[in-house]
């Protein structure tokens, strides 16, 4: 059967498709699934010309953009879910709302204009008629929908003051008298110009020609009670009459567990094998203990906490071994990091080696680069600033202090991986806010320090707390050290919900903050109107601000602004110059400001749970007591709706963090789109947690004892890609 977004054509069987490929991005709902590993790595037209050598190259092309270069990866390509096209309801007897499968006479076709140019096609059958209705297709479908015609089609059925109607419904022109199908019908992902139909036929042949032997050993297999694998793909591409249609399509199936499973064991092997291979790379053993730690935690106005001293225990005894140090350090927004990170750099520097701090926003790196110079300057270190918006011979001079090693701390942006820095001996590199670079930016700045057979220690640090599911899953191959207190005399920040109506309430609350001496943030999700989502700006709500406050010192930071214009009004704003201050989300990390008591968030409808939570901790850093207003405007979508809830009734990041997990997956969460990390296409980290904890223990058995099974499933997973996707 044809799919949505298949061009028209006619086949010898007499099938038609029911849209024609327009090229558009949007191309239906068979198109909606989770981007595949294979996608984050694009194969060369010749690798998938020589695994695919019996498809056309329009094709091979098409199947590519699906991220299908072999055969092994169409026995992978399973369906999104399966329809029930094994019966056909009469037309008078269709419920509204609902998809069915109808088939009747074509007793009228005719295009139409009004409001816009689309094909009409009216059908009948005993029990009444129903309508057609196409908004983009090609003269050959007019010609096809001749009167007479029989038509089969499967659509959701509406119902109006013209009678029954469904709209771009999938369809095909029966010539002869065609039986019914005794099975569901698979669905597959697909793009424009490849159809149902051919999708079918190609898996039909890669099933053929395939190997589909075991990766698991028997043993495993039975004592798991998982079916067979090849059992397993036939069945989910060719379910019989007898399955249930509920296990297919929520996936509870034996044969979709098997296929979970063996995802999930396909990534934990990877990221066995890539642990194993990090452990055979050399790196400086620093010294564990030394003066200048000491004489920096003796200098600080608070003591660190006991998660903080567990963290760094860690971190240090890292830091002494001949292998690189990959750790994760994670923590709750305001749970002192930073401090931590720093303590870790004077381990690196007492032993003579550089240290390189990178963060993805200038706002971010700025704070980090004042907080380490006010930390390291009395202890008679000095810290270097690069970015790109120095001065050319501002950053000609930093790039001379690390090539010669006079400096030992470096702290920038992206700025810092660039070719032409160069450090005489990098022995750690801290990376904050981890999940905003991407993949090759990480690695070239781990290369800084070394070669293939010696890199530096790496330090990645993250504010947005993983879920344990998360962290078993896409971290498996790293060290996970967790911060899981605040420190003491942060005071809770009590989040507010308000409807835009009742500006004029938060105008006075604000009002009422700032002249008892606190300060307060109004953050604006964008800097100029855009018209498409009629959000107020940052600029805009500047100006009305002054006008509202004449009274109050005001100032905007947003990512458009120089660098030197930006930090002059985060200097101001931090001495108490300025009392609020109007500012885009590129406050969202980094900025303390321990007297900012309040905060207000336009439009926080729009944001993400992550941003809502990240922005929210920027109060609360002091002893007054704190609060953060979240404006929205209705009326609310229900993942909105969600999202505002979830935010004003948890102020646990890990359990934000869990929530966002469930509403967004882990792809958004992790960054995963642009760093290049394997997403999981059929396995769910909520529902399939026991398959997760049985891979994990699998893989360590068969990295052990079984390399000729790890190497055949990774292959038919993965197909070499692991070893980019966990540089």
């Amino acid at each position: 059967m044809a799919t949505p977004g298949a061009k028209t054509t006619a086949s010898k069987a007499g099938n038609v498709s029911s849209r024609p490929g327009t090229g558009r991005k949007r191309t239906g709902k068979v198109r909606e699934k989770k981007r595949s590993a294979a996608e984050t790595v694009p194969a060369s037209p010749s690798a998938v010309a020589e695994s695919l050598a019996f498809a056309t190259p329009a094709i091979r092309e098409r199947l590519a953009r699906l991220g299908v270069r072999r055969l092994a990866d169409l026995v992978l390509h399973l369906p999104l879910r399966y329809e029930d096209e094994t019966e056909l309801v009469p037309i008078a007897r269709a419920i509204s709302g609902a998809s069915v499968q109808v088939e009747g006479t074509v007793i009228e076709t005719r295009i139409e204009f009004r409001p816009r140019r689309q094909l009409l096609c009216r059908i009948e059958d005993a029990s009444g008629t129903l309508t057609m209705r196409f908004f983009n297709f090609y003269p050959s479908q007019q010609k096809a929908l001749a009167r007479g015609a029989k038509v089969r089609l499967v659509g959701e059925i509406r119902r109006g003051l013209f009678g029954a109607e469904t709209i771009h419904p999938r369809y095909r022109i029966l010539r002869a008298d065609t039986p019914l199908p005794e099975s569901l019908t698979p669905v597959y992902p697909t793009t424009a110009g490849l159809s149902q139909d051919s999708i079918k036929k190609i898996v039909a042949r890669a099933l053929g020609e395939t190997d589909l032997s075991e990766t698991l050993p028997e043993e495993v297999r039975k004592r798991l009670d998982l079916q067979p694998f090849e059992a397993s793909v036939r069945m989910l591409h060719n379910p019989p009459p007898e399955v249930a249609a509920a296990s297919l399509q929520e996936r509870s199936h034996p044969a979709w567990q098997r296929l979970k499973f063996d995802e999930l064991l396909a990534q934990q092997l990877s990221m066995r094998l890539h642990y194993q291979r990090r452990s055979r790379i050399r790196a400086h053993p620093l010294r564990k203990y030394g003066e200048l730690p000491r004489r920096l935690a003796r200098k600080l106005p608070f003591t660190l906490t006991a998660a903080q001293s567990r963290v760094l225990d860690e971190i240090r005894a890292d830091l002494v071994r001949s292998q690189p140090m990959q750790r994760l350090l994670q923590g709750d927004v305001g749970s002192g990091k930073t401090i931590v990170a720093a303590l870790a750099a004077l381990q690196a520097v007492e032993s003579g080696f550089q240290v390189a701090v990178m963060a993805p926003t200038e706002i971010l790196a700025e704070q980090h680069y004042r907080k380490f110079l006010h930390w390291l300057k009395p202890l008679g270190i000095d810290v270097v600033w690069l970015s790109g918006s120095l001065r050319k011979n501002e950053r000609e001079r930093a790039m001379e202090q690390l090539a010669s090693g006079d400096t030992k701390l470096c702290v920038g942006t992206h700025a810092l991986f660039q070719e032409q820095v160069v450090f005489r001996n990098l022995g750690l590199a801290i990376i904050d806010e981890q999940h905003r670079f991407g993949v090759r930016q990480r690695l070239m700045l781990r290369m800084k320090g070394g070669d293939e057979k010696t890199q530096p220690h790496q330090l990645m640090m993250s504010a947005t707390p993983i879920p344990r599911t998360l962290a078993m899953s896409f971290y498996a191959d790293l060290d996970v050290s967790v911060i899981d207190e605040l420190p003491p005399g942060r005071t809770p920040v009590v989040t507010k919900l308000v409807a835009d109506s009742r500006r004029d309430e938060v105008l006075a609350r604000v009002r009422e903050a700032c002249a008892g001496g606190s300060q307060a943030y109004w953050v604006c999700p964008l800097i100029e109107e855009s018209e498409a989502l009629q959000l107020q700006t940052a600029i805009d709500t500047y100006e009305r601000v002054q006008l509202e406050f004449p009274e109050l010192k005001t100032g905007l930071v947003h990512g458009r602004m120089r660098a030197a214009e930006k930090a002059g009004v985060m200097e101001a704003f931090q001495s108490g110059e300025i009392q609020l201050l109007v500012a885009t989300t590129v406050i969202e990390v980094g900025v303390d400001v321990p007297n900012a008591s309040l905060m207000v968030i336009e439009h926080a409808e729009r944001m993400g749970l992550s941003q809502l939570h990240q922005l929210r901790g920027r109060v609360g850093r002091g002893a007054r007591s704190s609060a953060c207003i979240l404006l929205y405007q209705g009326p609310l979508s229900e993942t909105a709706r969600e999202r505002l809830r979830i935010i004003y009734e948890n102020n646990d990041g890990f359990e934000v963090a869990r929530l966002d997990l469930h509403l967004r997956g882990p792809g958004e969460i992790l960054g995963a789109r642009q760093s290049g990390v394997p997403m999981l296409r059929f396995a769910d980290l909520e529902q399939d947690v026991k398959l997760l904890e049985a891979a994990r223990d699998v893989a360590t058995v068969l990295v052990a004892s079984r390399p000729d099974l790890v190497e055949r499933h990774l292959e038919r997973w993965l197909g070499g890609r692991q070893d980019y996707l966990r540089v």
